[in-house]
């Protein structure tokens, strides 16, 4: 066995050896397949490769490891609760606005379930109306909820907070279709305030009806009143015409008629009492026979005579003086007639002076409107209270490319035109503290829990002064321009103004203001009828009078005497 096993080595060690078996290789072997790595000598994996590879696994064990312990114990009630939320649904419950009454408890506006306003005439600038926060409000108001009602106007704005109360909370399990299971109220909504308005609806009623009524009538292009308890400030009427409906503004449906409201010429969104501007005309001289008495630049008695033109000599040219004119020739009038007649060359001496009467001129003039009140803000309880303007030197200046104050500008200023501007609840605050003796007086929507007085600010003014005017304008309804307010029903102190508008003059503002009972007021009132026709003879003392009239009968209380 063995020597086979010889036999046959040394067989095969005699065989001739082709180099190619010695140097075997995978270049001269060209059948091996080099991308399935035939041929290629394999070498051992580096055992720092391995070390390298085994760290690299091991840190992302540690770091899964890591997480799953974050998850599942760390923060593992914070994602217990996530996941519970995700089946309990927060809802906010809206309170009920509250309710808003006239001062004899009428109902003005309520919840069914919608907002609802009393289906009533004159109310629309006070009570105002509500809608869903604008998108921009949205954006700067982080308070505001998308879904929930606010003020837009009157006092429903004023007094958003109030009224709109506190949203309540509760919690509503949903299901994964979002069906609720169950909830709970966490927390109770807390219904707006109500809300008890000086407003005397009956009274509030007519008074935008006549005013509506004179002006589609007699071609005014809108109207304005307000009547206010000069003891207390108290609002007992305030209409502006035209208006809008709030029901319609809050429901939001009738796009039409909302397009109408925010398009009209005539602009009924605008409450005239606070927000409009307008000449005054002569309803400005109280304030400046006021300032006059006070600076001691004229008696009360000094008779100036009016021949109907106030000529002013021209130092440059003496066959072209400038002329200013008087409404009519009154003769020789004294303080207390030149209110009643409304005697614009009287006013033009006391204010600007002419020849040897001196006057209080513009500075002075401007300090007594506004110690008045004029072109400041009154500070009512409402939104949109505009402020106005006593022109002065100054303002000219800004406003006509640096032109000088002039002596006319004094002139017109002192009967209540050139720039003068002012709001109709601003008359009415002046002559309010004309009517009880100096008191000025901040008026108020909300009716007062006692109906006491006011305090108010004491103006620095000498009684005797207030009273002279007073009688002036007592004197203006027995004989003067207020002669249509002399009625047995009432003894009234009043001031009427006809303001001229434009290059024209064509369109005026009808002006009148005054108190009531005159021997002891207790109420004043301010009417404007806006733009009518210089020639038109009804105006804003024809509204005030049938006013009286209607209150002769069906609220007798508002014209006695109270002591």
């Amino acid at each position: 066995m063995f020597k086979r096993h010889h036999f046959l080595s040394r067989r095969n060690l005699s065989r001739d050896l082709d180099p190619d078996e010695i140097f075997l290789d995978d270049s001269n072997l060209p059948s091996f397949d080099k991308q399935q790595f035939e041929g290629q000598i394999e070498k051992p994996i580096s055992k720092k490769i391995l070390f390298f590879s085994g760290l690299f696994f091991g840190l992302i064990g540690l770091i899964f490891i890591g997480q799953v312990f974050n998850l599942q114990v760390a923060q593992g009630t914070v994602y217990a609760d996530r996941s519970v939320n995700n089946t309990l649904r927060h809802t906010p419950i809206y309170a009920e606005r509250g309710i808003i009454y006239d001062r004899h408890k009428k109902m003005l506006a309520w919840n069914n379930p919608n907002r609802l306003y009393a289906d009533q005439e004159g109310l629309a600038h006070v009570l105002g109306y509500v809608g869903y926060p604008s998108e921009e409000e949205l954006s700067t108001n982080q308070l505001l909820d998308p879904k929930q009602l606010i003020g837009r106007d009157g006092v429903e704005a004023f007094y958003n907070q109030v009224l709109g109360g506190e949203k309540g909370l509760k919690i509503e399990e949903t299901n994964a279709i979002g069906g609720i299971i169950s909830d709970h109220i966490i927390r109770q909504p807390k219904s707006g305030q109500e809300l008890i308005l000086a407003i005397d609806a009956k009274v509030q009623e007519k008074f935008y009806q006549t005013v509506r009524s004179v002006a589609t009538q007699y071609d005014f292009r809108g109207g304005s009143g307000v009547i206010m308890n000069i003891n207390t400030g108290e609002i007992i009427a305030m209409v502006s015409y035209p208006e809008y409906n709030p029901n319609i503004l809050s429901q939001g449906k009738d796009k039409e008629k909302i397009s109408n409201y925010f398009n009209n010429k005539n602009f009924p969104l605008l409450n005239r009492t606070i927000s409009g501007l307008y000449t005054p005309g002569s309803v400005f001289k109280p304030f400046v026979a006021v300032g006059a008495l006070e600076q001691n630049v004229i008696d009360t008695k000094k008779q100036i005579v009016s021949t109907g033109q106030l000529v002013v000599p021209n130092p440059y040219d003496p066959s072209k003086p400038t002329i200013f004119k008087d409404w009519k020739a009154h003769g020789p009038v004294d303080m207390r007639w030149a209110i009643a007649v409304s005697s614009d060359v009287y006013f033009y001496q006391i204010g600007g002076g002419f020849g040897s009467q001196k006057g209080i001129g513009i500075m002075n003039i401007e300090k007594y409107a506004k110690l008045f009140g004029l072109s400041l803000k009154t500070g009512i309880n409402l939104p949109g209270e505009e402020t106005g303007v006593i022109p002065n030197p100054e303002w000219k200046a800004k406003n006509f490319d640096g032109e000088p104050w002039r002596v006319g500008n004094t002139y017109h200023t002192a009967i209540g035109q050139y720039g003068v501007l002012v709001t109709p609840l601003q008359i009415l605050r002046g002559i309010t503290a004309i009517a009880n003796g100096g008191r000025m007086i901040t008026p108020t929507i909300l009716k007062s829990p006692d109906g006491l007085f006011t305090p108010g600010q004491i103006l620095p003014l000498d009684p005797e002064h207030l009273r002279v005017v007073r009688e002036g304008m007592r004197l203006s309804v027995r004989e003067g321009t207020a002669k249509g307010l002399n009625t047995p029903a009432v003894e009234v102190g009043a001031k009427t103004g006809t303001a001229e508008l434009g290059e024209t003059r064509e369109r005026v503002n009808s002006w009148v203001t005054g108190f009531f009972p005159y021997a002891k007021p207790h109420y004043a009132f301010v009417v404007v009828m806006e733009k009518g026709s210089r020639h038109n003879t009804i105006g804003a003392t024809f509204v005030m009078r049938q006013m009286f009239d209607w209150l002769a009968v069906y609220e007798p209380e508002y014209l006695k005497e109270i002591y």
